[in-house]
């Protein structure tokens, strides 16, 4: 801070004399450091009533409900009340391109602008970091199981660019490395993780880029997480070393809208082929190292291994046997388990778990002191103690799942790519965000462009757990009855029916020819995007982009750099996403977004609001596909400049009743019912 710049010494800093809200007010106000040193600022009565109560909220506790329409400009207006505060505040994003825009733009910003000088730290889950430690083991000579990497290339290529990237690095963060695959199976042989971490025991925990970047976080001012890693933390804060983000009473929730469902993932349980394996595949990588040199002590280790493999298929193929009867979707990626559905299962179940004992008695023994024959018996002895502590956790969790019988958790199967996962999950997070979250703190601030249905925060509310709050509803800054247009088609099939797929598919061609391209169109589900893919690429000319073909970071940049693009996609491009600009003039959705009820978690919390005499579909089913089409429609007008065409083929939205409830909902843009309009507006000819 330079005590010579008028402009800075200008700003109020909060003092005994001086409270925040009046610190927060200059900053904003028409000849404050904003307006005078951020470029594009402009005043927004929202953005200033917004950052007043939140300031508030900061003085007086408690917690804020803090709905923010598109063009609000409430990252502002928590950051600012946060920077000025002088309290250790806790930034929790939805997505990590938000949680970047913070700390790579907003924060250089606002130390330019306010003058105050504060410190900011940036987080990521564990598994975006290098793992020094894991790295030894590999120069060691433990080379990567062959049964996860894709072929001897990718070691051979890979290591020695990690290797030598690891000799520079200042963070270990995996993004530096840009011509790393996005998904490339090496990266998990020498990432940190908590379930292989040695904690403070590990002979590299001083050099840890983990470690490191919790002591630049526990010094900092403002720290930014993102919702998956704040929930990862809370999940795991009884172990010794499992956490990693520093003691906060100040939260912030942005994006909050997803917080129960990243809440649900995290508080859950879940044993998988995957997660067999990779604990196969580090006792392999302990028995290879140089460090151990006994034969004796290796062929028990493989025999140990070898026997977990074994029971781990036998078992797995079994809870495949009991949730792929016939009469079973072939897709289907997830299935309710019951007590039933599990009863072939349990007699391998029983073996497995006998093969975790045997695994986790090996790994015990031999991290006892004088028994591992190794060279560096430390090392060693705590490797292997982190060993045996999974394999009991595994025998633990497998028991508890195999028992399905905690009211409180819904169980189910998911089959995703190769892997089989035997999960279960919360049915009600209320009194969890409550424990893990809300009591921990004094202020916590929760916003969104979507947290209301029918003008009101009863849902969050309800799905949250919260009874007491201060509330704030902004509309949107942007003036849609001129900037945009809402198209429902006249004539569409039952969104159900067989038909509706077909037609849906042609009446998007027709759209985008109007629309020259330049458009997304979100489903969802995936089969509906292949049919509507080959009508579009049989009828288009327009550059068609599908997500799945590429990385989402990498279809977004094509998007944008190329003409008349058009993006298909479904659930992961429906939030998170800002295209600006005519690149994006037009989003298509092809019907409701409505859970399915055939979803394990679905079903059970639909049972259980039935179970307590309430209604699932209009307390639910309705108020979760309103936020879902609010966000999906809400690509669409990013800026003031911005013009675009909404688009959604369901005609539910009139001939149902609740279809009032949406379009009650939806952002006030005149609605039309033909082409020829959608071509007018858009002044295409």
């Amino acid at each position: 801070m330079s005590g010579g710049d008028p402009e800075r010494v200008a700003l109020r800093e909060p003092t005994a004399t001086t409270d925040l809200a009046s610190a927060v007010a200059d900053a904003f106000s028409d000849t404050g450091p904003l307006a005078r040193r951020v470029t594009d600022f402009e005043p927004r009565a929202g953005q200033v009533e917004m950052a007043a109560a939140v300031a508030r909220a900061f003085e007086d506790g408690g917690i804020l409900l803090a709905e923010a329409g598109t063009g609000t400009g409430k990252t502002l207006a928590y950051l600012v009340p946060a920077i000025l505060s002088r309290k250790r505040v806790l930034i929790s994003t939805g997505t990590k391109n938000l949680q970047e825009q913070i700390f790579f733009k907003d924060i250089p910003a606002l130390r330019e602008a306010l003058g105050v000088p504060f410190t900011a730290a940036y987080m990521k889950g564990r598994a975006n970091y290098l793992c020094w430690h894991r790295l030894d083991q590999l120069d060691g000579g433990a080379g990567p199981s062959t049964s996860l990497r894709p072929g001897p290339m990718s070691y051979d290529v890979f290591l020695p660019i990690v290797r030598e990237w690891a000799g520079r690095t200042t963070t270990g963060d995996r993004a530096e490395l840009e011509d790393l695959p996005e998904d490339l199976p090496f990266w998990n042989e020498v990432s940190a993780t908590a379930e292989t971490c040695l904690g403070t025991e590990c002979p590299r925990y001083d050099d840890c880029f983990v470690t490191r970047m919790r002591q630049q976080a526990a010094a900092s001012d403002v720290v930014i997480v993102n919702h998956h890693l704040l929930c990862a933390d809370a999940a795991v804060r009884q172990s010794a070393f499992g956490e990693v983000i520093p003691a906060c009473t100040h939260l912030v929730l942005d994006e909050a809208h997803q917080l129960e469902d990243v809440v649900t993932q995290y508080f859950g349980l879940s044993v998988s082929t995957y997660r067999i394996e990779d604990l196969a595949r580090d006792a392999e990588r302990l028995a290879a190292s140089n460090a151990v040199t006994d034969r004796q002590a290796r062929e028990q280790i493989a025999r140990a291994v070898d026997r977990l493999r074994e029971q781990s298929r036998a078992f797995f193929s079994e809870v495949a046997f009991g949730h792929r009867s016939a009469d079973r979707v072939k897709n289907e990626e997830r299935i309710r388990a019951t007590d039933a559905s599990l009863a072939g299962a349990r007699e391998q179940g029983a073996e497995l778990t006998g093969a975790l004992d045997v695994f986790e008695s090996t790994f015990a023994l031999f991290g006892t002191p004088g028994n591992s024959n190794a060279e560096d018996d430390d090392g060693i002895r705590e490797a292997a103690a982190a060993l045996a502590r999974r394999a009991g956790e595994l025998r633990t969790e497998v028991r508890f799942l195999l028992r399905v019988s905690d009211p409180d958790f819904v169980y189910f199967v998911e089959f995703r790519g190769k892997g089989i996962f035997l999960r279960a999950a919360p049915i009600d997070v209320s009194s969890i965000v409550h424990d893990a979250l809300f009591e921990r703190m004094q202020t916590t601030v929760l916003t969104s462009a979507t947290l209301t249905v029918d003008g009101r925060f009863d849902y969050v509310r309800e799905r949250l757990g919260i009874r007491s709050a201060e509330e704030l509803r902004l509309a949107s800054e942007f003036d849609f009855s001129t900037q945009a247009v809402l198209y429902l088609p006249p004539r569409m099939p039952d969104p159900r029916s067989s038909e509706f797929t077909a037609a849906a598919g042609r009446e998007v061609v027709e759209i985008l020819k109007r629309t020259e391209g330049r458009a997304f169109v979100l489903f969802t589900s995936y089969a509906a995007l292949r049919t509507v893919q080959a009508y579009a690429e049989m009828a288009l000319d327009f550059p068609i982009l599908v997500q799945g073909t590429a990385p989402r970071s990498q279809l977004l940049k094509q998007f944008r750099e190329t003409p008349h693009a058009v993006l298909l996609a479904t659930s992961s491009f429906w939030q998170g996403v800002d295209v600006v600009g005519e690149a994006l003039s037009c989003v298509i959705v092809d019907k409701l977004p409505f859970t399915s009820p055939a979803d394990p978690i679905t079903s059970a919390r639909i049972d259980a609001i039935r179970a307590r005499g309430g209604e699932p579909f209009d307390e639910y089913q309705v108020p979760l596909a309103i936020l879902a089409l609010l966000q999906g429609l809400g690509r669409l007008i990013r800026h003031r400049r911005d013009r675009g065409v909404l688009a959604i083929l369901d005609p539910r939205l009139r001939t149902k009743g609740y279809g009032r409830r949406f379009l009650g909902s939806l952002p006030p843009a005149p609605i039309v019912h033909e082409l020829v309009s959608v071509q007018r507006f858009l002044s295409i000819v």
